[in-house]
């Protein structure tokens, strides 16, 4: 059995890939979950562009009822979209965690459009999300109304709201109209990674808004390369890091497992000098965020 890194004792993995998925992944659902618990985690959170992970995690709950497994929904075509029954329904049955649009984000198609990368969505099945790409905001620049619905669910569901691939001005306009509903945790995506990068002054004001910033391993990688490990630490410091979650967003065939990806990450920000006290917070007080 693989000795594992002690900083992961206890910690939650917000942002995991794993299949079943149209896409290529590293690991099934199960095979991730031997990882997490022979490194004595705490739980994690499964993500699916493409289907619901709440009735996957209560499943997987059922085996490892020491862990805290949570799955949700996020709003593509694929599962409804910005649609408010879809929300509801999720909700019902245990969603904790709501993303908005990803793969059928505006933001996404536009990234995509200018910039190729093979291995990230790789699949040998053909992905029909021919739409001109979801938005959160209206003509009007103000968040549209079935949005509004969906915020409210969410609030009622004291569940989180993450902002999946929206442009950063729609994470603005979002997390404000969520805060004036009533939704209190709010987690912002891979704000470093290419697709749907934020700048680093507006992630300091979603600091302060009391949302949580997702520190993201992907945006470090070579699939992405979009900051050093070191950089990401930096603005870590400037936003204050009882407001940073680190995350991998890993599941990706060609890259490595998903758990010895997080060990990773945590002995290369060990590296560059970060405490092993502010790594061990980043990755257990998430589990309340939950």
């Amino acid at each position: 059995m693989k000795k594992w890194n002690s900083l992961l004792t206890d910690a939650i993995e917000m942002h995991a890939h794993s299949s079943p998925s149209i896409f290529e992944r590293r690991q099934n659902d199960w095979e991730l979950l031997e990882d997490v618990n022979e490194a004595g985690m705490n739980g994690i959170v499964l993500k699916s562009h493409e289907s619901t992970t709440f009735d996957r995690a209560e499943l997987l709950q059922i085996k490892y009822p020491e862990l805290n497994i949570f799955g949700g929904i996020v709003c593509n075509l694929f599962t409804g979209g910005l649609n408010n029954n879809s929300v509801n329904m999720a909700l019902k049955m245990g969603a904790k965690i709501v993303w908005m649009p990803t793969l059928s984000a505006l933001q996404h198609k536009k990234y995509f459009s200018q910039n190729t990368k093979g291995n990230i969505f790789k699949t040998s099945k053909n992905v029909d999300d021919s739409s001109e790409g979801l938005t959160v905001i209206n003509s009007q620049n103000k968040v549209k109304d079935n949005v509004k619905e969906i915020l409210t669910l969410i609030a009622e569901y004291d569940a989180v709201l993450a902002t999946g691939h929206l442009n950063h001005s729609e994470v603005l306009l979002l997390v404000e109209e969520a805060r004036r509903i009533g939704v209190e945790k709010i987690l912002i995506q891979h704000a470093d990674l290419g697709i749907a990068a934020i700048p680093l002054e507006e992630q300091v004001y979603l600091a302060q808004r009391g949302c949580y910033i997702e520190k993201c391993y992907l945006a470090c990688g070579q699939d992405f390369n979009n900051l050093s490990v070191k950089e990401l630490a930096d603005s870590i410091l400037e936003i204050g890091d009882n407001h940073c979650v680190l995350v991998t967003d890993y599941g990706q065939a060609h890259n490595i497992p998903v758990i010895n990806a997080l060990e990773q990450f945590i002995e290369r920000l060990v590296e560059e000098g970060v405490p092993e006290d502010s790594i061990k917070k980043w990755l257990v007080k998430t589990l309340n965020f939950c």
